[in-house]
């Protein structure tokens, strides 16, 4: 990582950070300050910033042009707090909470994972634990559903005059099934993450896993949690079935039915997602081609012979 010291700003986003830099009662008390950027992230622009001298280490996130659309800082603070008094979150600091920067501490002794790690058995359950362990947590002071996720992007891509899908009207009517079958069947809210890209998850040597970036958590039905997670890793079958087994204790056909539909219905929020961050990111990334990925994922489990057993299963 190539870090800059304090003053060499030369970019508008170096002094960004150079402004948050001065602004934080809790780098007042440090000498001399570096600072470089963190890679991976695709809503905000992430920095690392350390005291020369060894006496601090830190990870700052600015948030990202547009974000505000659809990200509540109050609840993302919230969020991180009990995860850190969970003890699988880093300690978070509030000095700019105001303006919505988070400032969390680096962690050196760890590392954001790949997709392949999760081909590891050990890393898998290490996930499992903590997903068990945050849906216990207090409950979060936002409750933000799939379909209350979906139902803000629609609306965003309307005002925004971002792309719409050829075909939408399918892609609706299939969410308003999946709709009137989860809140038939009831949803079981509870304090979830919802953001589980790989960067998201740091393992240690010990194959332990750390959570870190709580900006989509709420108060949430826990298969969403899950499902969402499952098709990030692409887990073949087999493997959901185990992880399902390892979370519940036993595998029930209503509950896969639940995790594959709130599978599905993620991508169709990230779908919708990367088409406001076509009008609102000044981010470089191909949010188009991320868009219609996720879509085409979607056509692939709705579009399956077992989607009607799925709605009624529920």
């Amino acid at each position: 990582m190539n870090m800059k010291p304090l003053g060499s700003a030369t970019t508008p986003v170096e002094n960004t950070i150079e402004q948050a830099i001065r602004e934080a009662a809790l780098f007042q008390q440090c000498g001399k300050l570096v600072y470089g950027p963190v890679s991976g992230g695709i809503s905000n622009e992430n920095w690392r910033v350390q005291d020369t001298a060894g006496d601090g280490d830190w990870f700052v996130k600015i948030p990202g042009n547009g974000t505000e659309m659809f990200i509540d800082r109050v609840a993302a603070m919230d969020a991180s707090k009990k995860a850190a008094a969970a003890g699988f979150g880093p300690r978070v600091y509030d000095d700019l909470a105001s303006k919505g920067i988070e400032i969390n501490d680096f962690l050196p002794d760890r590392r954001a994972s790949t997709n392949t790690d999760f081909a590891d058995i050990t890393i898998r359950k290490a996930v499992i634990k903590v997903y068990r362990t945050l849906h216990a947590m207090p409950e979060l002071g936002l409750t933000k559903t799939i379909f209350d996720m979906i139902d803000e992007h629609t609306k965003q891509v309307k005002d925004l005059g971002a792309p719409r899908f050829k075909d939408a009207d399918w892609v609706i009517m299939n969410t308003q099934m999946a709709r009137e079958a989860l809140h038939a069947s009831g949803l079981d809210l509870v304090p979830s993450f919802n953001d589980p890209m790989p960067g998201n998850f740091m393992i240690g040597d010990d194959k332990s896993v750390m959570l870190i970036d709580y900006e989509y958590a709420s108060m949430n039905d826990r298969c969403y949690d899950l499902g969402i997670w499952f098709g990030e890793m692409f887990f073949t079958p087999a493997q959901e079935l185990e992880l399902i087994e390892e979370y519940f204790g036993a595998v029930r056909p209503e509950t896969v039915s639940r995790i594959t539909i709130h599978k599905a219905l993620a991508d169709v929020k990230w779908a919708l997602w990367s088409m406001v961050q076509l009008k609102v990111s000044r981010l470089d990334f191909d949010f188009h081609k991320y868009g219609m990925w996720k879509l085409m994922r979607f056509r692939q489990i709705s579009g399956h012979s077992d989607w009607p057993i799925h709605l009624r299963r529920v």
